[in-house]
């Protein structure tokens, strides 16, 4: 079990810097802060009791390559430095992790196109890769099964909640503060600072950063400024392979995705902590915490179902969507699409296993967002769209956001 971070048991009246979100990157945004300006104060605001409770605490744990992404995007460029970061933190802190590699999987001629323009992203974005037989797939993954392959041998895995841990712990050792279950309701700039109104105090800061995550656009409009985009909660539902079936996957075994997307598809991945998850889909959730497939909330319902630019997306996208509902509600088409990477797969391998949601900004034209987003005003930045890679990403995005704070020290 990991112990918990030491927190601050109520919130300051004020400190230089406030970060809304316990999450892994506005920890790592602390961290970089707190080392770099060791005269200023720095708070983290974390509404839930512990920190790394929503996305970076129910995520795959994969360290990405960075293969996928638009070269020159900030996806791109911070997942590249972003992964050596985080190699070399776990490393320095004793934290659970491997760098095993992983297989992208073509399972037909079709998808082996898909994956030989893997391979010009992957050296467009200085990714390492090796193009790999059937029979070189069948040493690295005895039971997978397909007509092609990509060898990544940088991905890996680590545990990010630990990570998140003791980046807590090193923050609350400098001139940081990590406060928890305290929920920013309103952000109101009044000349040269900003008053934070909570659900326990009012604290006053002179600079913010709003890494919020699943509810990044409430928090921007609680600050007065209008989001530019709406975040989607999308759930992942997960399988865990029985104990006795975890032979069937060495490391990490992927499909070819389509990259129009951001959801890279069902995938084996071996974890850090120990077991085998197969997952996620993306099905649409009908809360941004909705975990569960009854979760719903009427105030997240609504708001995705009048927000013009889901509406769009919906209508573009329905067949896809009534796939991934399929493999939601359908063990059977789960396992189905499990199978074309390891064909051996049945349903008796499998125990559901928790999931977790995307928080996927979609623009008013009902584009996907597909690239870290980052607005600003004079005295606050906001992270407004950071889903995967963010978690491999997270100690230089980190970097990125201290570092466009500070312009304005």
């Amino acid at each position: 079990m990991i112990a918990s971070p030491p927190v601050l048991n109520h919130p300051p009246e004020q400190c230089d810097i406030l970060i809304v979100g316990g999450g892994i990157v506005g920890l790592a945004t602390a961290w970089h802060l707190t080392a770099d300006y060791p005269e200023r104060s720095v708070v983290v605001l974390e509404k839930e009791s512990t920190v790394a409770a929503h996305q970076t605490g129910n995520n795959s744990g994969v360290l990405h390559s960075g293969i996928y992404y638009r070269p020159g995007s900030l996806k791109a460029t911070n997942c590249r430095a972003g992964i050596k970061a985080m190699v070399e933190f776990c490393q320095r802190e004793n934290i659970a992790h491997d760098v095993c590699g992983k297989v992208i999987v073509a399972c037909d001629r079709d998808e082996a196109v898909r994956l030989r323009g893997l391979r010009e992203r992957a050296a467009a974005n200085g990714v390492a890769c090796e193009p790999i037989s059937r029979a070189r797939l069948k040493e690295l993954e005895p039971h997978c099964d397909g007509v092609e392959a990509l060898h990544i041998p940088e991905t890996g895995i680590a545990d990010f909640r630990a990570v998140c841990v003791r980046l807590a712990e090193i923050i609350s050792g400098r001139n940081g503060q990590v406060v928890t279950s305290t929920k920013a309701t309103r952000l109101e700039t009044r000349g040269d600072e900003i008053l934070v109104t909570t659900n326990r105090s009012i604290i006053r800061a002179k600079y913010a950063i709003n890494c919020a995550g699943l509810h990044s656009d409430r928090v921007t409009a609680l600050s007065g400024a209008r989001p530019s985009v709406k975040i989607i909660p999308f759930r992942g539902e997960y399988y865990e392979l029985k104990p006795e079936s975890r032979k069937l996957c060495r490391n990490l075994i992927y499909p070819v995705p389509d990259i129009r997307f951001p959801f890279l598809g069902v995938h084996f991945t071996r974890m850090a902590v120990g077991g085998v998850e197969c997952g996620p889909n993306a099905s649409l959730a009908f809360a941004r915490e909705g975990y569960r497939k009854t979760h719903v909330n009427l105030r997240d319902l609504a708001e995705i179902l009048t927000y013009p630019g889901f509406l769009r997306f919906a209508l573009k996208h329905w067949r896809i969507g009534i796939d991934e509902w399929k493999r939601a509600f359908s063990k059977a088409a789960f396992v189905k699409a499990l199978r074309r990477l390891i064909p051996e797969i049945t349903e008796d391998d499998l125990v559901p296993a928790p999931a977790g949601v995307r928080a996927q900004a979609v623009a008013p034209d009902g584009k996907l967002v597909d690239d870290f987003a980052i607005e600003e005003q004079e005295r606050i930045v906001h992270v407004v769209n950071a889903p995967s890679p963010a978690a491999t990403s997270a100690l230089s995005v980190g970097r990125m956001i201290a570092d466009r704070l500070a312009k304005r020290f």
